[in-house]
C-alpha cells in the first residue's frame, strides 16, 4: 500500500510540475506564451504523410509507386516488398511500378529471411551502400519484408524506415481484400479449389501480443482440404479451435467451412465450450447427415491468469511444452467428433506457467508413413519439438520450422492434411 501511495504521490507531483512548467515557461505545452503552436510539417511527417494522404483511395496495384516515392525522398533506392509464399519457403517480390525486380529469396538462407523469421531490422553492406531489410508487421503477424538501399544508415533513418514499414504493412493488409495481386504473387504452384476455400477461412497465421502468442501452419499448402483453425482475442480471453473434417477435396473443405462458421457464430454469441460443441455438432449433422464428422479441439485461455480450458472432440491431445521441452500431453476425456451427436463434453482445465506453449496438431502429422512405410508417430514429433525448442525462437519461427522439419522427416511428402497450431502464454 505504501508503495502504491508513493507512486500516486509522485505522479501527482509530476503532473503538478508539468502544469506549472506549462503555465510558467510554455515548455511542457510545446509553445511560447503569446505565440501559436508550431504546426508546420517536419521532414519525417511529410514522409509518413506521403503514404497516409494517398492510402484511402489508393488502388492496390499503385502501392509500388507510393513506396518508391517515399524511399526516394529518404535518399534510398531499389525498394522491394517481399511477401511470404503459401508454402512458407520463399519471400517473393511484389510486382509493381517503382519496385525493384529480383528472384525469390529462401527464408531459411537469406538476409531477408533472417529479418522475416526474427522480426528484426537487418542491415547488410552493399556495393553501393547499405541494404536494409525491415519486417512488415501487422498485429504480430509477418506480412513480409521491405528492402531498401541507402548510402548510410543512422538512427534517424532507422526510426523513419521503421515507421514507414509499419504503414506499408497496414496498407498491404488493408488492400489485400480488394485485389488478387497479392494472392497471385504468393503462389509458387497451382492451388486446388479446396485449398482456396481453406485459405479464405483462415485468420492471420500468427498473432503476437504482450500476454499471448499464436502461430499456425497448414500442409500441404496448395492442396489442403479438411484441416483448419481459428482464433480470437476477446478482452483477456483467447479463443482457439482446430478442426479436421473427414475425407478429402471439396467435400472436406465444405464441411470444414460449416464447422468453422458454426464455431465463430457460437463463440460470438458468448456461450461456453460445451454449448459451442453442441452448436457445431448440430450444424454439421443437419447439413451433412450422420455419416460425416469433424474432429475438433476447442480452447479458452485466460491471458491474465494462464488458466486454459479445453474440450476434445475426437482430436489428438495437445502437447505441453515447458522450459523448451515437451512436458507431456494434455490428455483428457473426449467426446465424439462434431456431427456424431456425442454426449455433453467434459471441460478440462490446467494452469500454465509463464512461457508455456501448447501445441495442437492434426492426426495427419503423426499418421503419415515414412519412406520405409512405418508410421511417423508421436515420439518423433516430440523429438523434433525438443530439438527446435532449444533454439529459443518465437512461436511463429518454431511452428514454421517444425512443420518443414516434420515434412522432411516424412520423406518430403504429405498424403493427408498436417496442421500445427501453437499457443504461448507469455504472462
Amino acid at each position: 500500500m505504501a508503495r502504491a501511495i508513493s507512486s500516486s504521490s509522485h505522479t501527482a507531483s509530476s503532473s503538478h510540475t508539468a502544469a506549472t512548467d506549462a503555465r510558467g515557461t510554455g515548455r511542457a505545452s510545446g509553445k511560447t506564451p503569446g505565440r501559436p503552436a508550431d504546426h508546420s510539417e517536419s521532414f519525417g511527417e511529410a514522409l509518413l504523410g506521403a503514404v497516409l494522404d494517398r492510402a484511402h483511395e489508393l488502388p492496390p496495384h499503385l502501392i509500388g509507386p507510393v513506396v518508391a516515392d517515399v524511399v526516394e525522398r529518404l535518399g534510398g533506392r531499389r525498394p522491394q516488398v517481399l511477401l511470404q509464399d503459401y508454402g512458407q519457403l520463399m519471400l517473393v517480390p511484389l510486382p509493381g511500378e517503382g519496385l525493384a525486380d529480383g528472384n525469390p529469396q529462401l527464408i531459411d538462407d537469406s538476409d531477408a529471411g533472417r529479418c522475416f523469421l526474427d522480426a528484426v531490422c537487418v542491415e547488410v553492406p552493399d556495393e553501393d551502400g547499405v541494404r536494409v531489410y525491415l519486417p512488415l508487421l501487422d498485429g504480430g503477424d509477418q506480412v513480409g519484408v521491405m528492402a531498401v538501399t541507402l548510402d548510410d544508415v543512422d538512427d534517424d533513418a532507422r526510426r523513419l524506415l521503421g515507421r514507414i514499414s509499419g504503414l506499408v504493412a497496414d496498407l498491404l493488409v488493408t488492400k489485400h481484400g480488394y485485389s488478387d495481386l497479392f494472392f497471385r504473387a504468393r503462389r509458387d504452384e497451382p492451388m486446388s479449389v479446396a485449398a482456396e476455400i481453406q485459405w479464405s477461412l483462415l485468420p492471420p497465421l500468427a498473432m503476437i501480443m504482450p500476454r499471448v502468442a499464436v502461430a499456425g501452419i497448414l500442409e500441404p499448402a496448395y492442396d489442403v482440404a479438411g484441416d483448419s483453425f481459428d482464433y480470437a482475442l476477446n478482452g483477456d480471453i483467447l479463443h482457439v479451435v482446430m478442426i479436421d473434417a473427414m475425407g478429402h477435396g471439396l467435400d472436406a473443405a465444405t464441411m470444414a467451412t460449416v464447422a468453422i462458421g458454426a464455431y465463430r457464430h457460437a463463440r460470438r454469441a458468448g456461450i461456453g465450450l460445451s454449448e459451442i460443441y453442441d452448436f457445431m455438432d448440430r450444424a454439421v449433422a443437419e447439413q451433412f447427415g450422420p455419416e460425416h464428422f469433424v474432429t475438433a479441439q476447442m480452447m479458452q485461455l485466460d491471458t491474465t491468469t494462464g488458466r486454459i480450458q479445453w474440450v476434445n472432440a475426437g482430436h489428438p491431445p495437445p502437447i505441453l511444452v515447458r522450459d523448451h521441452r515437451v512436458a507431456g500431453r494434455l490428455a483428457a476425456p473426449t467426446t465424439l467428433p462434431v456431427g456424431l451427436g456425442g454426449a455433453e463434453p467434459r471441460i478440462s482445465e490446467v494452469g500454465l506457467e509463464r512461457g508455456d506453449r501448447v501445441l495442437c496438431f492434426s492426426d495427419g502429422l503423426v499418421e503419415e508413413h515414412k519412406v520405409r512405410r512405418e508410421e511417423f508417430g508421436e515420439d518423433q514429433l516430440i523429438t523434433c519439438v525438443n530439438q527446435l525448442e532449444r533454439t529459443g525462437r518465437g512461436v511463429r519461427a518454431v511452428t514454421r520450422s517444425l512443420s518443414h522439419t516434420l515434412k522432411r522427416a516424412r520423406g518430403g511428402h504429405t498424403t493427408d492434411d498436417a496442421t500445427l497450431l501453437m499457443v504461448e502464454w507469455r504472462g
